[in-house]
């Protein structure tokens, strides 16, 4: 969400985002209810404060003639008042419907472009292996190394469900712990939030009320998060933090629901996308400073790079184009692992900033130096999901004779083991 002022003396600025992000809005049908909005708040407030006059003058009347005239006035204003105070609710929850949908202004720096297919790469690193044996995707790999069940979980879940198992598991628990430590020492505090969290929340970070349709409802009206940025940005919210502590720097683990609605015809087999996983998430809230927002987010974008590169998986960075922003991202980057069998980059990894998009939903502020209250920046970044690194790591680790060499940096989590086979 945007500041209501800036929006009235920047409105070619917010046409220019919508238009940059090829999303429909329109910012003059919001001026027009935002000026009908201020016109009935005036005219409430002076309905109130004369039905507080002839209050006043009925209680001090002494002529009980006067006393009548009044009480008349109050009865008629007092039907007046209400009629403007629902007129008044009506239009308010039509100004914050049209609110919640403005549109983030995006740097100055992201491509023009309508899809993820204009993403323009900014670097590439890691050699891609040329096998000199017939190389198997990660379903076949993992199905013969007994890793994965996706029969049973077929059975069980449904379309897209999986079992982990055997040293399926254990390479997960592996790139959990070991993420845990790399992020650890990077200053980051591992927070397990709720997944499961009020519908307020979803609309502090933006993923209401436009993402309802990829997110699973509870009959209590509490939805499941997507990921732990959810409930993370929820953790401070409606508080006034202490600018000394800034960045402040979470590292949230949770389970992830993501019904994929409109992608039921992509992807449908093996580990790319499923309903449900597992990821760390890079959470940061900083000063309201548009150069430490940018700072930070090559930081926390770098640290997966560096986290992959660690696993010495092969991958490129993209900087997204403004159709594959989302409403309220300023800038973003997608990390890429090379999928040997598919000969291509799959998305690991998504980086953005916000400035104070979600902390001003969130209600998220701190004191500057001069004791002015300011809304927070927040950022947010991937870390590592499973089971998709999996994908990658199983299908560029594999040996001819059908086994798995498990990564120098995951093998004191694997108990010492070297390569996971029959």
């Amino acid at each position: 969400m945007l500041d209501i002022k800036f929006i009235r003396e920047n409105k070619d600025i917010i046409k220019e985002a919508a238009r940059k992000k090829h999303l429909s809005f329109d910012v003059d049908q919001l001026l027009v209810v935002d000026k009908e909005r201020l016109v009935l708040l005036s005219t409430v407030e002076q309905l109130r404060s004369e039905q507080n006059r002839l209050s006043d003058a009925v209680s001090t009347a002494t002529d009980q003639t006067v006393r009548a005239t009044f009480i008349d006035q109050v009865r008629v204003l007092k039907e007046t008042l209400k009629a403007k105070e629902e007129e008044l609710r009506d239009k308010m929850k039509e100004w914050q419907t049209l609110m919640l949908s403005v549109p983030n202004i995006p740097d100055m720096s992201v491509p023009e472009g309508e899809s993820d297919v204009d993403n323009v790469e900014v670097k590439k690193w890691g050699d891609i292996q040329e096998f000199t044996f017939p190389a198997k995707d990660h379903v076949e790999l993992m199905t013969q190394l007994k890793m994965v069940d996706f029969e049973r979980g077929t059975k069980v879940h449904g379309f897209r469900g999986y079992f982990l198992t055997g040293k399926g598991v254990q390479l997960s628990f592996a790139i959990w712990n070991y993420a845990l430590s790399f992020w650890s020492q990077r200053g980051f505090t591992p927070v397990i939030p709720p997944i499961l969290a009020r519908k307020q929340i979803f609309m502090g970070t933006g993923y209401l009320p436009q993402g309802e349709d990829d997110l699973y409802k509870t009959q209590d009206g509490d939805y499941l998060a997507g990921t732990a940025e959810v409930p993370v940005m929820g953790l401070h919210a409606d508080e006034v933090l202490d600018a000394a502590t800034f960045p402040i720097k979470y590292l949230g683990f949770s389970p992830c629901y993501r019904r994929e609605a409109g992608s039921h015809s992509k992807d449908v087999k093996g580990l790319i996308r499923v309903h449900e996983f597992y990821k760390w998430e890079q959470v940061v809230l900083c000063e309201a400073d548009h150069t430490t927002s940018v700072a930070l987010h090559e930081e926390i974008n770098r640290n997966t790079e560096e986290f992959i590169e660690s696993l010495g998986i092969p991958y490129h960075t993209v900087v997204n184009c403004g159709g594959d922003l989302g409403q309220g991202q300023v800038k973003k980057y997608d990390i890429e692992l090379w999928v040997p069998k598919e000969e291509r980059y799959r998305e690991i990894s998504s980086a953005s900033y916000f400035h104070d998009f979600q902390t001003r939903r969130g209600n998220i502020r701190y004191k500057d130096k001069d004791g002015t209250l300011r809304f927070a920046h927040s950022l947010n970044c991937t870390a590592i999901p499973t089971p998709r690194i999996l994908v990658s790591l199983v299908e560029n680790y594999q040996e001819a004779d059908g086994s798995v060499r498990i990564p120098e940096v995951l093998r004191p989590y694997m108990g010492g083991e070297t390569h996971i086979k029959n």
